[in-house]
């Protein structure tokens, strides 16, 4: 468990090419260029608060809208994610955070269970943050979830401005990231299930 968990992914397609270093046993450091302005702040917020090194560049069909680039992250990210938390020896499994932003309060609640699952209890009130359409968040998160075969759950408590609930979602994101994967001390040759496998 010395090994740093880290991966690199290229994902190309007819609309997107991402190339993506993950290390989850980092230091929150990161260098981002999605050609969308707002969703580089949250993933960088995303990197530092989950001590996750994320390096990410993508190449997406911005002409046409953000949704494919948006979407296509999440699922690179969710397949390195995968990737690095292999067999899950060792690790909490489960994380928790509600993060404040101002007026905002997010909860997230997360199960690196092999069972992926999102549930999406976050609105917004207005259509946009800069160029980025909020109803994209979703898409985001559901491209990790389903990729990354984890249970999440984000739940938005307090809020009136998008900027606010967006970035204390993806902050609580990081947070209950973060504590899910660490390793469990007294259980570091264990799989955290009564089955044996995750």
């Amino acid at each position: 468990m010395t090994q740093p968990r880290q991966t690199n992914i290229h994902r190309q397609t007819s609309e997107t090419d991402i190339q993506l270093t993950l290390n989850i046993d980092g230091t929150g450091k990161s260098n981002i260029n999605t050609g969308i302005g707002f969703f580089d702040h949250m993933l960088t917020a995303l990197s530092k608060h989950s001590l996750f090194d994320l390096e990410l560049l993508v190449k997406g069909d911005l002409h046409i809208d953000d949704h494919h680039s948006v979407e296509d992250t999440g699922i690179a990210l969710g397949q390195a994610f995968r990737q690095v938390i292999g067999d899950k020896k060792g690790i909490c499994r489960f994380g928790q955070a509600t993060v404040p932003l101002d007026e905002a309060l997010s909860e997230v609640i997360i199960d690196i269970s092999g069972r992926p699952y999102l549930a999406w209890d976050v609105s917004f009130p207005t259509q946009k943050i800069g160029q980025m359409d909020t109803e994209l968040f979703e898409e985001f998160f559901r491209g990790f979830v389903m990729s990354a075969h984890i249970n999440l759950h984000a739940i938005k408590r307090a809020g009136r401005n998008s900027h606010h609930i967006a970035e204390a979602t993806f902050k609580a994101t990081a947070r209950a990231l973060r504590s899910a994967c660490e390793f469990d001390a007294r259980a570091l040759n264990n799989i955290p299930s009564t089955k044996g496998v995750l």
